[in-house]
Formats: structure tokens, C-alpha cells, sequence
């Protein structure tokens, strides 16, 4: 995954354009799967759930939705501030410790897609499980303004533009670093959405699983 799978011990420095293009590919690869893939699955797959405890497709794609619903703004309002106080771009991008530490929690701890068990904030976590069309339409709209985004935020540093996370006012990361992490977990949570999926087709391919 390029700029999100970027572990180690000091902070990454990465050259601003070549991460902005990481990040625009990273995120073209999620609305494909959902343009492509997902519009085209029956509800009854994108509902399906591993078990009980476990969220289906359109659960990850709810809780995604929820995080576009607080970042986009909160980007769009960051560069638009950069810009008119004149922020501009710069070569490199050097990671801030508390954005990177978050990108890296978002990321599979290993080849097979293992990733760390955390339990969603409140305000994120899907409490309904229906509705499908809606769930992959908005999770589309909001992946193509977050392209845009990252294309507008060409013109500024995205060290010194910041943005207010969602757990704290107070907190500020880095655009981007906002950026890495907010993909990051784009990308956690469409593999979960997929392993759901595959799972449904499984099921509805008369393949007993062992649970």
C-alpha cells in the first residue's frame, strides 16, 4: 500500500507530489472495488454478517461514511485556510509522531491482512444493518471528493496545514498526515467489507464453512 505501509521507528519523509499520487491511487482502487464490485452485488450480500458480533459490508461502509462526514469538511476547510495564508507546497512531507503512530494502527499487522482489534467510537459504530444502495453510494461520493481533495492539496505544505481530529478539537495532525491516516483506515475497513462478502458468497454457494 506505499505511503500507508511505511513502518518504522523514525518518521517517514516522503516527497509531497509522489505521496499525494500514492494516495490518489490507493483511493482509486477503493471506488473501483465499489463502482465495479460492490453496486452490483444483491443486498442480501452486502447485509451478510460472519457472525452476530461481526459487521457486514454495508456496517464498514456506514462506519466509513461516518469518518468521511467529519474528515472531508475538516480537510476542505484546512486547505482552503492554507491557501489564503499563503501555506504553500513543499518539496517532502516529514510524518508528525502522533499522525504516523495513527496511520499505523489502522494498518494489517502482517501479509495476511491481520489487523488490531479496536473497538469503534460510539458516534462510528453502525447501528443498523440495512439499506446497501445507500451505504456504497455515499461511501462513492465521498471517495471522489476526497480525491479532489488530495489533488487541491497539491498547492500547500502538508506539514504545517493542520486538521482537528475526530476524537478531540484539540488534537492536530498535519494534513498530511490526516491524509494517511483517513486512507489508512479506508483501507482497513474495505478489507474487512471484502471478507464479509467473500464470506456471503461462500454461504450462498453451499461451501460449509467451519466456524
Amino acid at each position: 500500500m506505499g505511503a500507508l505501509q511505511h513502518k518504522q521507528t523514525t518518521m517517514p519523509t516522503f516527497n509531497s507530489n509522489l505521496l499525494i499520487t500514492d494516495l490518489q491511487q490507493q483511493t482509486e482502487s477503493f471506488l473501483n472495488e465499489a463502482v465495479q464490485q460492490w453496486q452490483m452485488l444483491p443486498p442480501a450480500t452486502m447485509l451478510h454478517k460472519e457472525s452476530p458480533e461481526k459487521w457486514s459490508a454495508t456496517q464498514c461502509l456506514m462506519h466509513l461514511n461516518s469518518y468521511g462526514l467529519y474528515y472531508l469538511p475538516a480537510i476542505a476547510k484546512t486547505i482552503d485556510e492554507a491557501k489564503s495564508k499563503q501555506v504553500l507546497h513543499t518539496k517532502d512531507f516529514k510524518s508528525s509522531w502522533i499522525g504516523n503512530y495513527f496511520t499505523e494502527l489502522m494498518l494489517p499487522k502482517d501479509a495476511a491482512g491481520t489487523v488490531r482489534k479496536m473497538k469503534a467510537p460510539k458516534n462510528h459504530t453502525p447501528l443498523a444493518n440495512d439499506n446497501s444502495d445507500v451505504a456504497i453510494a455515499t461511501f462513492i461520493d465521498q471517495q471522489e471528493m476526497l480525491l479532489q481533495l488530495l489533488e487541491k492539496a497539491r498547492g500547500i505544505d502538508l506539514r504545517k496545514a493542520t486538521t482537528p481530529v475526530s476524537i478531540s478539537k484539540f488534537i492536530r495532525l498535519p494534513v498530511g498526515d490526516t491524509f494517511r491516516f483517513l486512507i489508512a483506515h479506508n483501507y482497513r475497513h474495505v478489507l474487512q467489507a471484502k471478507r464479509a462478502i467473500a464470506h456471503a458468497k461462500l454461504q450462498a454457494s453451499g461451501y460449509k464453512l467451519q466456524v
